[in-house]
Parts: structure tokens; sequence; C-alpha cells
């Protein structure tokens, strides 16, 4: 079992940053990918960044060149730096945990970002 404990987000004009953090705890060894993930109203969750414990990034196409993701494997930590928020940035972002050794995704209780124009 994984727990992902998420801090940041808020509320932020547009053209602004914001910074989120998460912390896993619990079962955590091996090959994995911690990430970024966001859902708007209406809208399905889909991914916003992510990174592997190797160090490889994969972006959203929406947010590259504005967020960048980052993780200190000592500590368990993945974070988004948000720059240049723009009002569609808007939505519930959700920190993901998935394990390669048993290819379960574990999930962060959200946090709110909103983006005011």
């Amino acid at each position: 079992q994984v727990r992902l404990v998420e801090s940041g987000g808020g509320l932020v004009q547009a053209g602004g940053s914001l910074r989120l953090s998460c912390a896993a705890s619990g079962t955590i060894f091996g090959r994995n990918t911690m990430g970024w993930y966001r859902q708007a109203p209406g809208k399905q969750r889909g991914l916003v960044a992510s990174i592997t414990s190797a160090g490889t990034t994969t972006y959203a196409d929406s947010v590259k060149g504005r967020f960048t993701i980052s993780r200190d494997n000592a500590k368990n930590t993945v974070s988004l730096q948000m720059n240049s928020l723009k009002p569609e940035d808007t939505a519930v972002y959700y920190c993901n945990y998935h394990a390669d050794w048993n290819d379960r995704d574990y999930w962060g209780q959200g946090t709110q970002v909103t983006v005011s124009s």
C-alpha cells in the first residue's frame, strides 16, 4: 500500500505561478513513476506530467514549457512547478504513484488549482 499526501494549490491570477508537492509513504521500492493528473468539471482526468524513478519525464502538450516536474527519490517526493498559469489550467490536481512491480496505481486526495482571468 502507498499513501500520497499532497500540498500546494490554491487561487492565482493568470500568468502567476504555483507549486504542488506530493509525499509518498508505505511500500515503496523498485522502479516506479510519479506524476500529476488533473480533472476539470465535466472532463476526464488526464495526465499533466510524470517522471520515472530513472528521471524520464513526460508532459502533456498543453503544459510543455510552462510546467516542470521533479522528484527526490531519497525523500519519495514529487513536485510540479507551474508557471504562466492560464484559466484553462483550473482543475483538481491529483498525485499519482505507479508501481512497476505490481502494476498498480495509487492516488492522492486531490488539490484544487484555480486560475482567475
